[in-house]
């Protein structure tokens, strides 16, 4: 059996005359926690969509769970949990009655058990009868998790998992998602936080359907080429604002009560920013951030 869980080359997905997703390839490895990163309408969505069978790619090639994604689809479906960005159990229902429902679509033996099984799992017996509608975010979040968790998936796809639950929740979220992927559970999420990305083992970031960059954070960061600054002192909005036009600055970032000041040409934005860089204010070299290489990213790529 391959090493990889996902192994796809060249996909491509077009809705009408706009191409969504334009010739990715990516491989992730049985076991692996892949962080799918990218602004909103880069093609994210669409190409899981296209993995777990959901949609089909238009051109590519390439095996999901040993299975070829274009020919057999089905037999994909049955081995994947897909966690969509919105809620989608039934609100009407109580906790118990969606994860009932759930296991009897998949035909799973000793529905039950399955179900007490995943309960216990995710914590969810307190709320055994309670209105899936009446949840809060974070234990809604459990309850879709549960929900893909209840047929024994090799391939979790998660869209956007934690948007809109608090610290504590996404954080019992990634602990979750840890433990599973030690017991050999192989997961592709989509995130926007910078945090939960660096949580990954690798990553890939794609805008305008094309990938621009995959592998783990620090190959990511080292790749771009960025040099960072961080400036301390007052005024510096008005500081970001003399300076941020000045050739060799790619970027003018606040953070906190800092500046950042980052660009691909270590020489030239040095060169330039030279001269402020003396009393009220204090200049140090430091590593640059993901975020700030996801913004290098997207400056060199136009929307097609």
């Amino acid at each position: 059996m391959s090493d990889y869980a996902i192994d796809v080359e060249g996909v491509i997905k077009v809705f009408g005359d706009k191409t969504v997703v334009n010739g990715i390839s990516m491989r992730v490895r049985q076991g692996e926690i892949y962080g799918f990163l990218g602004p909103n309408g880069s093609g994210k969505t669409t190409f899981i969509r296209m993995l777990c069978g959901l949609l089909k790619p238009d051109h590519g090639k390439g095996t999901c769970l040993g299975h070829d994604f274009l020919r057999e689809p089905e037999q994909i479906k049955l081995k994947v949990g897909y966690m969509p960005q919105k809620f989608s159990m039934y609100e009407d229902l109580t906790v118990l009655e969606n994860l009932d429902f759930i296991a009897r679509m998949y035909g799973v033996k000793d529905r039950a058990l399955a179900v007490k099984g995943i309960m216990d799992q995710m914590h969810l017996g307190p709320f055994a009868r309670q209105l899936a509608g009446t949840l809060s975010g974070g234990w809604k979040q459990r309850l879709a998790l549960a929900s893909c968790l209840i047929h024994e998936p090799s391939l979790l796809l998660l869209d956007e998992p934690t948007a809109g639950v608090d610290p504590k929740a996404r954080r019992d979220f990634w602990d979750n998602v840890h433990g599973l992927a030690a017991k050999g559970l192989t997961v592709l999420i989509v995130t926007h936080y910078m945090d939960e990305a660096e949580r990954c083992h690798r990553l890939a970031y794609i805008a305008y359907g094309k990938l621009l960059a995959s592998g783990t954070v620090g190959e990511v960061i080292k790749k771009e080429h960025l040099t960072s600054w961080r400036v301390s002192g007052p005024g510096l909005v008005e500081l970001s604002q003399k300076i941020s036009a000045l050739s060799g600055v790619d970027q003018t970032v606040a953070f906190g009560n800092d500046l950042h000041v980052s660009g691909r040409d270590d020489k030239k934005l040095e060169s330039s920013v030279r001269r402020f860089m003396r009393e009220p204010y204090t200049w140090k070299k430091v590593d640059p951030s993901l975020e700030e290489v996801f913004i290098s990213l997207m400056s060199g790529v136009k929307e097609v």
